[in-house]
C-alpha cells in the first residue's frame, strides 16, 4: 500500500490535477480579498452592501448543491471541471474590464459573485467525484492530503500575495490574476489523458428510462441518510459547522473590542495558525497508518472542537499565545478530519453515486453554517460576545458523539473499492459477528448498496444528513440484527 501511495508522484494525470488545483487556489486567494475590497474602496459600498455580497456568493451552494450532484453523476466529470474553470475566468475578467471602462457597479459584483458561485458548486462536486476515478482507492488519502497541501499552502501565502497585488494593481485589476489562474487550471485538466467513460444509469442500461431530477436527488438523500457511516459523519460535520459558525461569526469583533487586538496582530495570529493546516496536510496520510482510520477521524474532530475553547479562555494579557495555539490546533485537527473522512466517503461510494453523495454531504454540512452565523450574531447582540462564544464552544462538543460510536470508531483502513467494502460487510454479517473488518464499520451500508445493485459481493447479484443522533443510538442494536438477517437471506437466495 505504501508503494502505491508513493506512486502518485509518478502519476502524470494526478500531477496535472494537483497542479491545476494549486494554481487555482493561489488565484482564489486574490479574489477572496479583492472582491469585497473593490466594493469597499472603489465603489464606497455600505456595510450592508458588502455583507450582501458575501451572502449572494454563498447562495448557489444552497440553491444548486443537490441538482449539481445529479448532473455530475449524469455527465463526464472532466468537461464539467474545465467548463467551471473557464466560466469563472470569464466572469471575473469582466470586473477589471468594467473598471477600466469606468462602468463598474455593485450590481455587477453581485452578478459576478453569484455566477462564479454557480460554477464553483459544479466544479467542487465534480472535483471530489473525479478523484476516485483518477487514482486507486488505496491512494485516496494520499491524493486528498496532497490536494489539501495546496489549499493550505495557498491559505498561508495567498493573503500576503493578494495584499501586495491589490496594493500595486488596485482591487479590480488584481482580480484578473485569479481569472488567469482559472484558465491555467483548465489547461492542466484538459491535458489529463486517462479515459473517463460516460456514466450510464442502471435503469437505462436495463432498457428503462432515466429517472427524473427529483428521483435522482431523492436517491442521493436516501443513500447518505441510509448509510450508517455517512450519516454519522454528516451529523458530526454539520454540528461542528453549526457551532463553530456561532463562534467565528463574532470572533473578529471579540478580538478587537474585548481583547484589544489590532488588525496587524490578528493577521499575524492567523498566519501562524495556518501552519496547523499546512502541517496536517503533510502528515495526514500517516495518521491513518499510525492510529487507524476511525481514530484519526476522532482525533481530528477532537482537536478542532477542543481548540476553540482557547478563544473564550483568552484574556488581553494571554490573547496572542492562546489564539496562536487555537489556530494551530483547529487547523491541524480540521485537515486531519477532512482528509480522512472525505477519502473514506470516496472509497466506499459506487462510481455512479459519487456526485450525489458529495453534493448531499456538502448541502447538509454547509447548510448549517449560515444558521450558525445568524445565531451567533443574534446572541452576540442580545447576551454579549463572550457568553455567545462559550455557547458555541460548548455546543461544539456535541459533534464528538457521532464519531465516537462504533460504526466510525472501529474503522481501520480505506477499502480498495466499494466491492471490497461490501464483501467484508456481508461476510461479517452472514457470520453473525459484530466486529469491523478492515475499512468497515457496520452492515447497513452494505445492505443498501447490495439492494440497489451498485456493489458486487459474494453471493449477491451486484465530503463536508437524514436522521439524527438519537435514532442511531436508540435503535442501533435492533436495526443491526435486521440488516444482518436481510443480507444473509439475500445471499442464500442468490447462491440457490
Amino acid at each position: 500500500m505504501t508503494q502505491q501511495r508513493r506512486s502518485l508522484w509518478r502519476h502524470p494525470d494526478f500531477l496535472k490535477l494537483w497542479t491545476a488545483e494549486t494554481v487555482s487556489q493561489v488565484g482564489t486567494q486574490v479574489t477572496q480579498l479583492a472582491l469585497p475590497l473593490a466594493a469597499i474602496v472603489v465603489l464606497q459600498a455600505t456595510a450592508f452592501e458588502v455583507a450582501l455580497l458575501g451572502t449572494i456568493a454563498f447562495l448557489p451552494f444552497i440553491l444548486l448543491g443537490l441538482p449539481a450532484g445529479v448532473w455530475v453523476d449524469r455527465l463526464r466529470r472532466r468537461p464539467i471541471l474545465i467548463a467551471g474553470d473557464l466560466g469563472r475566468a470569464a466572469m471575473l475578467a469582466s470586473i477589471p474590464l468594467a473598471y477600466a471602462a469606468g462602468v463598474l457597479t455593485i450590481w455587477q459584483l453581485y452578478v459576478v459573485a453569484f455566477v462564479v458561485g454557480c460554477f464553483t458548486v459544479f466544479f467542487d462536486v465534480a472535483y471530489q467525484s473525479y478523484l476516485p476515478s483518477l487514482v486507486d482507492r488505496e491512494d485516496l488519502v494520499d491524493g486528498n492530503a496532497k490536494l489539501e497541501l495546496s489549499r493550505s499552502g495557498a491559505a498561508l501565502v495567498g493573503p500576503s500575495i493578494a495584499g501586495v497585488l491589490i496594493e500595486w494593481l488596485k482591487a479590480p485589476v488584481a482580480i484578473l490574476i485569479d481569472a488567469i489562474s482559472y484558465v491555467g487550471s483548465a489547461l492542466f485538466i484538459f491535458l489529463i489523458r486517462k479515459h473517463e467513460p460516460a456514466p450510464v444509469h442502471p435503469d437505462v442500461q436495463a432498457g428503462g428510462e432515466r429517472p427524473g431530477m427529483r428521483q435522482d436527488i431523492a436517491e442521493g438523500l436516501r443513500y447518505v441518510g441510509g448509510h450508517r457511516q455517512l450519516r454519522l459523519i454528516a451529523v458530526c460535520t454539520a454540528t461542528s459547522n453549526l457551532f463553530s459558525s456561532v463562534v467565528f461569526a463574532i470572533a473578529l469583533v471579540y478580538f478587537v473590542r474585548d481583547l484589544g487586538l489590532s488588525a496587524g496582530v490578528i493577521g499575524v495570529i492567523f498566519a501562524i495558525g495556518n501552519l496547523g493546516f499546512l502541517t496536517a496536510a503533510v502528515v495526514a496520510t500517516r495518521t491513518e497508518r499510525w492510529m487507524g482510520l476511525g481514530r484519526a477521524i476522532i482525533v481530528g474532530n477532537a482537536l478542532g472542537t477542543l481548540g476553540i475553547f482557547l478563544i473564550p479562555l483568552a484574556t488581553p494579557a494571554t490573547a496572542v499565545p492562546l489564539l496562536v495555539v487555537e489556530g494551530l490546533l483547529v487547523g491541524f485537527g480540521t485537515v486531519v478530519y477532512n482528509v480522512n473522512q472525505v477519502s473514506y466517503r470516496q472509497a466506499i461510494t459506487p462510481e455512479r453515486m459519487q456526485g450525489r453523495m458529495n453534493a448531499t454531504m456538502r448541502f447538509i454540512v454547509w447548510g448549517t453554517m449560515p444558521i450558525g452565523s445568524l445565531i451567533g450574531g443574534a446572541l452576540g447582540t442580545a447576551i454579549g460576545l463572550l457568553p455567545t462564544i462559550w455557547i458555541g464552544a460548548i455546543g461544539g462538543l456535541l459533534s464528538m458523539i457521532p464519531v465516537l460510536l462504533r460504526p466510525i470508531r472501529t474503522l481501520r483502513t480505506i477499502p480498495s473499492s466499494p466491492e471490497e467494502y461490501a464483501a467484508h460487510e456481508v461476510e461479517f454479517a452472514a457470520a453473525g459477528t459484530g466486529g469491523a473488518a478492515a475499512g468497515t464499520g457496520g452492515a447497513g451500508a452494505a445492505a443498501d448498496a447490495a439492494a440497489s445493485g451498485d456493489v458486487a459481493a459474494p453471493g449477491l447479484a451486484g465530503d463536508g444528513m437524514v436522521g439524527g443522533i438519537g435514532p442511531v443510538i436508540s435503535t442501533e442494536a435492533s436495526v443491526e440484527i435486521e440488516e444482518r438477517v436481510e443480507i444473509a437471506e439475500r445471499a442464500e437466495r442468490e447462491e440457490a
